[in-house]
This record gives structure tokens, C-alpha cells and sequence, in this order.
């Protein structure tokens, strides 16, 4: 099997894990928002921001080192296993007390401590089987890490089931959270033994300290980025109430589950990337200019799609009691599509060693995210909020894209990017036209259908990238056909 190939399956299983994870997710949303209602969805949202905010401390950085090292060098799969473990172990203690401590010290109700607690011991557990996955996406196996996400989200919506029929509250939710960490722990656990034999817990402190140092900026700028995410919550908490967080996240986690589609792609991806990096920059730069044309492509219709039609989406998936969702929506799936685009330039960065400016742009984005919150939301309150994402999501990959156009010099051509907003302006002001007519349920497929013919007529998609896909993929039916 070829490099292509490979990384087409790799794709292909981890896409088809993110879709069917992100069904039984959308499921859980729905079902869980339904049953518990805006204010007790709220504080569950709010749980999972905070907690998702110290979590951080319980990795580093540490699994994407993993990751862009043992697919460097898979011989040292067993001295990381080992003292990664260790490493992990003593900063999950730390995370935990830091939550507890907080949590307490804010203004909240027993019942919100309750659900952090919980939601915290989920997470940190959660870290453990991430840095497994972490040593099979170096060593380019990833249906592991697809079974386990699959798992995981089917656990959740059965165990949500469950509480609704025995009219459980919030907490019991919560306590599903956890209970799927442990079991999703066990199976990610017992493939790792069995694929790897039993890990030897070791504790190498020259290895432990030089990891740590190099895998800090990987880790500053997780935090730095998760933050970002999570800040609107929990100020929308402290401002607005827990009702108002429950419309926030009624949007925000439907447009994110979109994100599958990036990450299981670059999960991919991204060890081809590292390798490039020390052997040939002129495929590095290729791959780098087809994954951010791809991702470009991909996002436009559906940012669009969702745009037009988020009064029948929110509706259709929660109810009236989320008619201020809507708004929201059409903001937030915007911010979904830079997300897209800035995971080419993200990963690239990372690839190449420039973590450090991944790290600087993270940072620069929290501090903006965080103003224009502080800014916003007392006035436009989670409408604020949105439009405070998409801000930050867009200045984010302006930064980075600019970093890598100087890293790469004059040797790649953008001219797609130019021709490629031409096309998408021409299209978003005919869907808007025919919205005010009336007729946008009709014609929304046959103008998506007139947009791909545009990008090749434009020149943005060539026959190039078009032999390439077909290669790609009669390559890959022939090999299961085989």
C-alpha cells in the first residue's frame, strides 16, 4: 500500500468512525437538551467548559508530541508509553485538586459543584485513552482510536436514554459522563496490551524533563486555545445565567460536531507531514496547498447551507424553547468554517517545528477572545458571544496563514484563494436572493451544484486535482474490491 492509499484509509476509517460518533452525539445533544431544558442543560454545558479549561493541565501537550515523535521514531513506543503514563498520572492529581479548589470558591449551587466533579473525573480519564490513541495515529493505525470514539459516543446516548426514562436530573447525566470514561478506558487499555504487550511504568527523569520542555508549547497553546473555546461559557455563566448558556450551547455544539470532518482528516495527514518535513519540502508545500484548497471547498456550502436554514434546524432538533439559538447559529457556523481552513496551516506549523508560532497565535487569540467577550456579552449577551468567535476563529488563521506564506517564501502560488472568494460571494448573494423569493428549499442543491462547476471553471479546482481524487479513490475501491 502506497503513502496516498494509506492515508486515505486512515481517513476513510476515522472519517466514518467521526460520522457515526457525531450521529449518536447529535442524538445525545438532542435528546439531553430536550429532557433537561435550557437551565439544567445550561449547567451541564457550563461543567464542560470549566472542567475542559483545567483539563489541559493533565496533558501538556504531551499527545501531540507522541504523535509527531514515535511517527518519527516508533522504537521508542515503550519508553513513552512508560513514562508518559507517570507523567500523566501526577498531573491528573494536580488538574483535580485545582477544580476542586475552584469550583469552591465560586458562587455556585451544590447541584453545579456535583456535575464539575464528575464531568472533571470524565475528563481526566478521557486523557489517558487520548494518549493511546495517540501511540497507534503514529504508528498510522487508526481504526483504534475510531472504535473507541464510536463507543464512547454510543455509551453516552444509551446512558442518556436511560436517565430520561428514569426521569433523572442533571447530575445523573453527568454521572454517565464519567462511567463511559472508565469503560471507554478499559477496552483503549486492553488493545494497547495487546498490540504493545504490558507497558513497563518507568520514570526516566532526564527523558520526563527534556519531554515536558519540548512538548510545552504544544501544550501552551491547547491551553491557550481551549480557553478560548470555553471562556464564553463560563462568562455567560457568571453574567447572563445558566438559561442563557443552555441557548449558547444549544448552537455552539451543533456546529462543532462539524469539526469531525478536519480532524479526522488531519489525524491523518499529519504524520505524513512530519515525515515530509525531514524529507522533501517541495511535497511538504504540496500537500500543505491541497489540504487547505480541500478544506476551503468543503466548508463553503455547508457554513452556507447552515446559515439559510438554522430557523428549521434549531426547531427540528430542540424546540421552542431554543427559538434564541437561532441567531447564534448563523453566527457560529461561520467560525466553523475559518476552523477549517486554519487546521491546514495549524498542523503545518506543528509539522515543521514552528509550534512556537502556533503557541503566540493561541495566546493572541484567547486575549482577543476574551476582550471581545468582556465587551460584548453584557450588551448583545450570547449573540455577542458568537459574533466574539468568529472574530477570533478568522484573525487566528489570518495569522498563521501569514506565518507560513513568509516561511514558504515565493515558492507557493495563492491565486486559488482570490478566485475562490469570487465564486463564493457570487453564490452567497444568489442564496440569499432566492431566500427572499421564497424558493431557497428548491434551488439550494442546483446553486450548491453551480458552485463546484464555478471552482473548476474558475480554475480553483484543476484537472489535476481532479486526476489526483480519481487515482486517489479507484486506487482505494480496487483494494477493497481485492
Amino acid at each position: 500500500m502506497n503513502t496516498i492509499q494509506r492515508v486515505v484509509k486512515n481517513t476513510g476509517v476515522l472519517f466514518a468512525s467521526r460520522i457515526i460518533s457525531n450521529i449518536f452525539g447529535f442524538f445525545f445533544i438532542m435528546y439531553t437538551a430536550r429532557y433537561l431544558g435550557a437551565e439544567s442543560f445550561g449547567i451541564l454545558s457550563f461543567a464542560l467548559a470549566f472542567t475542559g479549561t483545567f483539563a489541559i493541565f493533565s496533558d501538556l501537550g504531551l499527545n501531540m508530541l507522541t504523535v509527531r515523535q514515535l511517527a518519527r521514531n516508533k522504537t521508542l513506543t515503550s519508553k513513552f508509553i512508560g513514562n508518559i503514563t507517570v507523567i500523566k498520572l501526577v498531573l491528573s492529581l494536580i488538574t483535580f485538586v485545582l477544580i476542586a479548589l475552584t469550583i469552591n470558591l465560586l458562587d455556585y449551587t451544590e447541584k453545579t459543584i456535583i456535575v464539575v466533579y464528575l464531568i472533571a473525573l470524565s475528563v481526566i480519564i478521557s486523557n489517558f485513552s487520548k494518549i493511546l490513541y495517540s501511540i497507534f495515529q503514529a504508528h498510522e493505525n487508526l481504526k483504534i482510536q475510531s472504535i473507541g470514539e464510536v463507543l464512547n459516543s454510543l455509551l453516552l446516548l444509551i446512558f442518556a436514554l436511560i436517565v430520561i426514562s428514569l426521569e433523572f436530573q442533571v447530575t445523573a447525566v453527568a454521572f454517565s459522563y464519567f462511567l463511559v470514561s472508565v469503560i471507554v478506558l478499559g477496552y483503549s487499555l486492553s488493545i494497547t496490551v495487546h498490540k504493545f504487550g504490558n507497558p513497563n511504568i518507568e520514570l526516566d527523569w532526564d527523558f520526563c524533563k527534556s519531554t515536558i520542555k519540548e512538548a510545552l508549547p504544544f501544550g501552551l497553546s491547547s491551553l491557550f486555545v481551549v480557553i478560548y473555546f470555553n471562556i464564553d461559557s463560563i462568562m455567560l455563566s457568571f453574567i447572563k445565567g445558566d438559561e442563557v448558556v443552555g441557548w449558547y450551547n444549544a448552537s455552539y455544539k451543533l456546529v462543532y460536531v462539524f469539526l469531525f470532518i478536519p480532524s479526522a482528516f488531519f489525524a491523518s495527514v499529519y504524520p505524513l507531514m512530519a515525515k515530509y518535513y525531514q524529507s522533501s519540502e517541495e511535497m511538504l508545500q504540496f500537500v500543505y496547498i491541497k489540504c487547505l484548497k480541500s478544506m476551503m471547498i468543503i466548508a463553503y456550502p455547508l457554513a452556507i447551507g447552515i446559515t439559510v436554514f438554522a430557523d428549521k434546524i434549531i426547531l427540528l432538533i430542540y424546540s421552542e424553547e431554543y427559538l434564541q439559538s437561532i441567531a447564534a447559529l448563523q453566527i457560529l457556523i461561520w467560525a466553523v468554517f475559518f476552523s477549517y481552513i486554519a487546521h491546514a496551516t495549524m498542523y503545518t506549523l506543528n509539522s515543521i517545528n514552528r509550534q512556537i508560532i502556533y503557541t503566540k497565535v493561541a495566546f493572541l487569540g484567547m486575549v482577543l477572545n476574551v476582550i471581545l467577550n468582556l465587551i460584548l456579552i453584557p450588551q448583545y449577551s450570547h449573540i455577542g458571544a458568537s459574533i466574539a468567535t468568529v472574530i477570533t476563529e478568522m484573525c487566528g488563521f489570518l495569522l498563521m496563514f501569514y506565518s507560513l506564506k513568509h516561511h514558504f517564501r515565493d515558492s507557493i502560488k495563492y491565486m486559488f484563494i482570490g478566485k475562490f472568494g469570487l465564486v463564493s460571494l457570487i453564490i452567497t448573494l444568489t442564496l440569499f436572493f432566492i431566500q427572499y423569493l421564497g424558493v431557497i428549499e428548491i434551488l439550494f442543491l442546483p446553486v450548491i451544484g453551480t458552485y463546484l462547476a464555478m471552482l473548476y471553471l474558475s480554475g480553483v479546482v484543476t484537472k489535476n486535482d481532479l486526476t489526483l481524487f480519481n487515482e486517489v479513490f479507484s486506487k482505494k475501491n480496487k483494494e477493497e474490491a481485492d
